[in-house]
Protein backbone atom coordinates (compact mmCIF):
# COMPACT_ATOMS: atom_id res chain seq x y z
CA UNK A 1 0.00 0.00 0.00
CA UNK A 2 1.22 3.75 -0.58
CA UNK A 3 1.09 6.37 1.66
CA UNK A 4 -2.10 7.98 2.73
CA UNK A 5 -0.22 11.26 4.92
CA UNK A 6 2.87 12.77 4.40
CA UNK A 7 4.16 15.30 6.57
CA UNK A 8 7.37 17.45 5.50
CA UNK A 9 9.23 19.90 8.01
CA UNK A 10 6.39 20.53 10.12
CA UNK A 11 6.56 23.37 12.49
CA UNK A 12 4.65 25.02 15.46
CA UNK A 13 5.83 27.74 17.18
CA UNK A 14 4.22 29.36 20.16
CA UNK A 15 4.69 32.60 21.42
CA UNK A 16 4.89 33.35 24.70
CA UNK A 17 2.75 35.52 26.74
CA UNK A 18 4.79 38.61 27.73
CA UNK A 19 4.54 41.14 30.59
CA UNK A 20 3.85 44.46 29.80
CA UNK A 21 7.28 45.28 31.13
CA UNK A 22 8.76 42.40 28.86
CA UNK A 23 7.28 44.37 25.46
CA UNK A 24 9.70 45.66 24.21
CA UNK A 25 12.03 42.72 24.14
CA UNK A 26 12.46 40.04 21.52
CA UNK A 27 9.10 37.70 21.22
CA UNK A 28 10.04 34.11 22.78
CA UNK A 29 8.12 30.78 21.40
CA UNK A 30 7.79 27.00 22.50
CA UNK A 31 9.58 25.09 20.12
CA UNK A 32 6.52 22.77 20.45
CA UNK A 33 7.58 20.39 17.29
CA UNK A 34 10.24 21.86 15.01
CA UNK A 35 10.98 20.32 11.66
CA UNK A 36 9.30 16.57 11.88
CA UNK A 37 8.75 14.96 8.44
CA UNK A 38 7.44 11.46 8.05
CA UNK A 39 5.05 9.18 6.34
CA UNK A 40 2.24 7.28 7.49
CA UNK A 41 1.23 4.13 5.13
CA UNK A 42 -1.96 3.24 4.20
CA UNK A 43 -3.77 0.56 6.81
CA UNK A 44 -0.44 0.48 9.62
CA UNK A 45 -0.57 1.98 13.02
CA UNK A 46 2.07 4.40 13.38
CA UNK A 47 3.31 4.56 17.19
CA UNK A 48 4.50 8.58 18.32
CA UNK A 49 5.93 7.97 21.21
CA UNK A 50 8.26 9.87 23.87
CA UNK A 51 8.12 11.79 27.31
CA UNK A 52 5.34 14.00 28.04
CA UNK A 53 5.17 17.69 26.60
CA UNK A 54 7.75 17.09 23.82
CA UNK A 55 5.31 17.62 20.96
CA UNK A 56 3.34 14.61 20.47
CA UNK A 57 -0.33 15.76 20.78
CA UNK A 58 0.11 18.90 18.71
CA UNK A 59 1.85 17.19 15.77
CA UNK A 60 -1.39 15.03 16.01
CA UNK A 61 -3.42 17.84 16.19
CA UNK A 62 -0.98 19.41 13.03
CA UNK A 63 -2.07 16.70 10.86
CA UNK A 64 -5.38 16.88 10.90
CA UNK A 65 -5.70 20.72 10.67
CA UNK A 66 -6.81 21.02 14.79
CA UNK A 67 -4.25 23.10 15.16
CA UNK A 68 -2.55 25.45 12.27
CA UNK A 69 1.15 24.82 11.33
CA UNK A 70 3.72 27.50 11.72
CA UNK A 71 5.84 25.80 8.70
CA UNK A 72 5.57 22.94 6.86
CA UNK A 73 3.13 20.63 4.45
CA UNK A 74 1.22 17.73 5.21
CA UNK A 75 -0.49 15.99 1.88
CA UNK A 76 -3.84 13.55 3.53
CA UNK A 77 -5.30 11.76 0.41
CA UNK A 78 -3.06 14.05 -2.05
CA UNK A 79 -4.89 16.80 -1.17
CA UNK A 80 -2.76 19.48 0.63
CA UNK A 81 -4.45 20.09 3.72
CA UNK A 82 -3.31 23.09 4.81
CA UNK A 83 -4.46 24.88 1.21
CA UNK A 84 -8.52 23.60 1.31
CA UNK A 85 -11.33 26.24 1.89
CA UNK A 86 -13.27 26.12 5.24
CA UNK A 87 -15.70 23.62 3.27
CA UNK A 88 -12.84 21.58 1.10
CA UNK A 89 -11.68 21.00 4.21
CA UNK A 90 -15.01 19.89 7.00
CA UNK A 91 -15.71 17.36 3.78
CA UNK A 92 -12.05 16.03 4.24
CA UNK A 93 -12.27 15.83 7.77
CA UNK A 94 -15.15 13.09 7.72
CA UNK A 95 -11.85 11.21 6.71
CA UNK A 96 -9.80 12.26 9.30
CA UNK A 97 -11.08 11.80 13.30
CA UNK A 98 -9.03 11.96 16.61
CA UNK A 99 -10.19 10.00 19.77
CA UNK A 100 -8.53 12.53 22.81
CA UNK A 101 -6.46 11.56 26.01
CA UNK A 102 -9.10 13.41 28.07
CA UNK A 103 -11.90 11.86 27.04
CA UNK A 104 -14.29 13.36 29.68
CA UNK A 105 -13.45 16.88 28.61
CA UNK A 106 -14.27 15.84 24.90
CA UNK A 107 -17.51 14.73 25.83
CA UNK A 108 -20.21 17.41 26.26
CA UNK A 109 -21.85 16.65 29.75
CA UNK A 110 -25.05 17.85 28.58
CA UNK A 111 -25.54 15.66 26.06
CA UNK A 112 -26.20 12.03 25.91
CA UNK A 113 -24.27 9.10 24.72
CA UNK A 114 -26.87 8.81 21.50
CA UNK A 115 -26.88 12.71 20.94
CA UNK A 116 -22.76 12.70 21.20
CA UNK A 117 -22.52 9.70 18.45
CA UNK A 118 -25.52 11.03 16.52
CA UNK A 119 -24.42 14.39 16.05
CA UNK A 120 -21.37 13.94 13.07
CA UNK A 121 -23.99 11.69 11.54
CA UNK A 122 -26.36 14.49 11.29
CA UNK A 123 -24.66 17.32 10.77
CA UNK A 124 -22.46 15.73 7.54
CA UNK A 125 -24.96 12.91 5.91
CA UNK A 126 -27.57 15.36 4.99
CA UNK A 127 -30.81 13.83 4.26
CA UNK A 128 -31.20 11.27 6.32
CA UNK A 129 -33.95 10.50 8.57
CA UNK A 130 -33.96 10.37 12.49
CA UNK A 131 -34.58 6.61 12.09
CA UNK A 132 -31.61 6.38 9.70
CA UNK A 133 -29.44 7.85 12.09
CA UNK A 134 -30.97 6.23 15.49
CA UNK A 135 -30.36 2.98 13.74
CA UNK A 136 -27.18 3.95 13.00
CA UNK A 137 -26.13 4.88 16.49
CA UNK A 138 -27.56 1.53 17.87
CA UNK A 139 -25.21 -0.38 15.47
CA UNK A 140 -21.84 2.17 16.93
CA UNK A 141 -22.66 1.61 20.05
CA UNK A 142 -22.61 -2.46 19.69
CA UNK A 143 -19.31 -2.20 17.76
CA UNK A 144 -17.65 -0.71 20.79
CA UNK A 145 -18.85 -3.30 22.71
CA UNK A 146 -22.09 -0.83 24.35
CA UNK A 147 -24.81 -3.84 24.10
CA UNK A 148 -27.40 -3.81 24.39
CA UNK A 149 -27.85 0.07 23.28
CA UNK A 150 -30.97 0.77 24.92
CA UNK A 151 -28.99 0.31 28.13
CA UNK A 152 -26.33 3.22 27.29
CA UNK A 153 -28.36 5.85 24.61
CA UNK A 154 -29.83 7.91 27.31
CA UNK A 155 -26.82 7.90 29.41
CA UNK A 156 -25.19 11.37 29.83
CA UNK A 157 -20.88 10.94 30.13
CA UNK A 158 -20.98 11.07 33.68
CA UNK A 159 -22.60 7.92 34.16
CA UNK A 160 -20.38 5.86 32.71
CA UNK A 161 -17.05 4.58 33.56
CA UNK A 162 -13.67 5.72 32.30
CA UNK A 163 -13.36 2.89 29.90
CA UNK A 164 -17.43 3.28 28.44
CA UNK A 165 -16.51 6.75 28.24
CA UNK A 166 -13.51 5.94 25.56
CA UNK A 167 -15.74 3.49 23.63
CA UNK A 168 -18.05 6.36 23.41
CA UNK A 169 -14.65 8.58 21.65
CA UNK A 170 -14.27 5.65 19.56
CA UNK A 171 -18.10 5.63 18.36
CA UNK A 172 -18.31 8.98 18.13
CA UNK A 173 -14.68 8.80 16.14
CA UNK A 174 -15.59 6.07 13.31
CA UNK A 175 -18.97 7.28 12.71
CA UNK A 176 -18.14 8.67 9.53
CA UNK A 177 -16.10 5.80 8.58
CA UNK A 178 -13.03 7.62 8.00
CA UNK A 179 -9.62 6.12 6.83
CA UNK A 180 -7.44 8.09 9.38
CA UNK A 181 -7.68 8.15 13.43
CA UNK A 182 -5.34 9.99 15.56
CA UNK A 183 -5.61 7.73 18.93
CA UNK A 184 -3.91 10.59 21.80
CA UNK A 185 -2.60 8.32 24.34
CA UNK A 186 -6.23 6.32 24.62
CA UNK A 187 -5.50 3.91 27.06
CA UNK A 188 -3.32 6.02 29.55
CA UNK A 189 -6.09 6.94 32.05
CA UNK A 190 -7.26 3.62 32.35
CA UNK A 191 -7.08 0.55 34.88
CA UNK A 192 -4.63 -2.52 33.65
CA UNK A 193 -7.68 -4.38 33.00
CA UNK A 194 -9.96 -2.09 30.23
CA UNK A 195 -6.33 -1.15 28.22
CA UNK A 196 -6.50 -4.65 26.52
CA UNK A 197 -10.36 -4.71 26.54
CA UNK A 198 -9.55 -1.16 24.39
CA UNK A 199 -6.33 -2.29 22.44
CA UNK A 200 -8.45 -5.05 21.24
CA UNK A 201 -11.34 -2.77 20.21
CA UNK A 202 -8.84 -0.56 18.41
CA UNK A 203 -7.23 -3.48 16.37
CA UNK A 204 -10.53 -4.65 15.34
CA UNK A 205 -12.06 -1.76 14.30
CA UNK A 206 -8.52 -1.45 12.26
CA UNK A 207 -9.50 -4.67 10.56
CA UNK A 208 -13.06 -4.75 9.84
CA UNK A 209 -12.90 -0.57 8.50
CA UNK A 210 -9.54 -1.08 7.17
CA UNK A 211 -8.22 2.21 9.48
CA UNK A 212 -4.91 4.10 9.54
CA UNK A 213 -3.81 5.05 13.12
CA UNK A 214 -1.36 7.45 14.44
CA UNK A 215 -1.06 5.76 18.24
CA UNK A 216 0.32 8.70 20.52
CA UNK A 217 1.36 7.38 23.95
CA UNK A 218 4.13 7.24 26.39
CA UNK A 219 3.94 3.46 26.94
CA UNK A 220 6.38 1.65 25.35
CA UNK A 221 4.85 -1.57 26.46
CA UNK A 222 1.61 -0.84 25.09
CA UNK A 223 3.31 -0.02 21.38
CA UNK A 224 4.82 -3.25 21.11
CA UNK A 225 0.94 -4.88 20.75
CA UNK A 226 -0.33 -2.32 18.48
CA UNK A 227 2.16 -0.67 16.35
CA UNK A 228 4.06 -1.71 13.17
CA UNK A 229 6.33 1.21 13.09
CA UNK A 230 7.69 4.00 15.88
CA UNK A 231 8.47 7.05 15.76
CA UNK A 232 10.48 8.36 19.13
CA UNK A 233 10.02 11.90 19.47
CA UNK A 234 12.31 14.21 22.10
CA UNK A 235 11.71 17.77 22.22
CA UNK A 236 9.79 18.44 19.33
CA UNK A 237 12.09 16.28 16.88
CA UNK A 238 11.77 12.62 15.67
CA UNK A 239 15.22 10.81 16.66
CA UNK A 240 14.19 7.22 15.54
CA UNK A 241 12.16 5.70 13.64
CA UNK A 242 11.64 1.93 12.38
CA UNK A 243 9.27 -1.30 12.21
CA UNK A 244 8.30 -2.33 15.84
CA UNK A 245 10.30 -5.30 16.48
CA UNK A 246 13.10 -3.68 14.70
CA UNK A 247 13.95 -0.89 17.35
CA UNK A 248 13.05 -3.26 20.09
CA UNK A 249 15.64 -5.58 19.16
CA UNK A 250 17.90 -3.41 17.99
CA UNK A 251 17.70 0.71 18.98
CA UNK A 252 20.03 2.99 18.26
CA UNK A 253 19.37 6.31 19.14
CA UNK A 254 20.75 6.67 22.94
CA UNK A 255 17.36 8.18 23.85
CA UNK A 256 15.20 5.20 22.50
CA UNK A 257 17.65 3.06 24.54
CA UNK A 258 16.81 4.70 27.80
CA UNK A 259 13.16 4.40 27.58
CA UNK A 260 13.38 1.14 26.51
CA UNK A 261 15.57 -0.30 29.84
CA UNK A 262 12.52 1.84 31.66
CA UNK A 263 9.56 -0.36 29.86
CA UNK A 264 8.66 -3.20 31.99
CA UNK A 265 9.56 -6.78 30.68
CA UNK A 266 7.42 -9.77 32.11
CA UNK A 267 10.86 -12.00 32.55
CA UNK A 268 11.79 -11.37 36.25
CA UNK A 269 15.31 -12.70 35.45
CA UNK A 270 15.70 -10.40 32.48
CA UNK A 271 14.49 -7.97 34.03
CA UNK A 272 16.65 -8.08 37.30
CA UNK A 273 19.85 -8.54 34.40
CA UNK A 274 18.87 -5.58 32.34
CA UNK A 275 20.83 -2.40 33.39
CA UNK A 276 18.66 0.34 33.15
CA UNK A 277 19.93 3.58 31.58
CA UNK A 278 19.56 6.66 34.27
CA UNK A 279 19.28 10.17 32.22
CA UNK A 280 21.19 12.89 34.14
CA UNK A 281 21.59 16.29 33.05
CA UNK A 282 18.73 18.86 33.11
CA UNK A 283 16.17 18.72 30.74
CA UNK A 284 15.94 21.62 28.35
CA UNK A 285 12.95 23.63 27.93
CA UNK A 286 11.41 23.89 24.59
CA UNK A 287 11.05 27.29 24.30
CA UNK A 288 15.25 27.33 24.25
CA UNK A 289 16.04 24.50 23.23
CA UNK A 290 20.07 22.96 22.84
CA UNK A 291 22.30 23.99 20.23
CA UNK A 292 23.05 20.56 17.96
CA UNK A 293 21.92 17.43 18.94
CA UNK A 294 18.63 18.04 21.42
CA UNK A 295 19.49 15.23 23.53
CA UNK A 296 23.06 16.03 24.29
CA UNK A 297 22.57 17.75 27.67
CA UNK A 298 20.94 14.41 28.82
CA UNK A 299 23.32 11.87 26.86
CA UNK A 300 26.04 9.96 28.53
CA UNK A 301 28.13 9.28 25.29
CA UNK A 302 27.38 12.82 23.53
CA UNK A 303 30.76 14.50 21.98
CA UNK A 304 31.69 17.72 20.59
CA UNK A 305 30.05 17.70 17.44
CA UNK A 306 27.07 16.71 19.18
CA UNK A 307 27.00 19.76 20.98
CA UNK A 308 27.38 21.70 17.74
CA UNK A 309 26.10 20.37 15.03
CA UNK A 310 22.35 18.61 14.77
CA UNK A 311 21.98 15.66 13.62
CA UNK A 312 19.84 15.13 10.59
CA UNK A 313 17.28 11.63 10.52
CA UNK A 314 18.80 9.44 8.40
CA UNK A 315 17.89 5.85 6.46
CA UNK A 316 20.34 3.04 8.39
CA UNK A 317 18.82 -0.18 6.53
CA UNK A 318 16.26 0.89 4.09
CA UNK A 319 13.48 1.09 7.18
CA UNK A 320 15.46 2.35 9.99
CA UNK A 321 15.81 5.79 10.33
CA UNK A 322 17.71 7.37 12.67
CA UNK A 323 19.24 11.07 13.91
CA UNK A 324 22.68 10.22 15.85
CA UNK A 325 26.07 11.45 15.06
CA UNK A 326 27.32 7.96 16.46
CA UNK A 327 25.57 5.72 14.05
CA UNK A 328 26.33 7.61 10.84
Amino acid sequence: MGNLIEIRGLRRLFPLRQKFLERKKKQRYVHAVDGVSFDIVEGETLALVGESGYGKTTTGKLIINLERATEGKVTFMNQDVYSLGEEEMRQLRCHMQIVFQDVSASLNPRKTAGQIISQPIAINEKGLRRQQIASSVYELLEIVGLSPPQRYLHRYPHEFSGGQRQRIGIARAIALRPKFVVADEPVSALDISVRGQILNLLKKLQAEMALTYLFITHDLAVVRSIADRVAVMYLGKIVEMAPVTKLFENPLHPYTKALLTATPIPDPKKSRSRERIILTGDVPSPVDPPSGCRFHTRCWLAFDRCRVEHPELRVMDNVHHVACHLVE
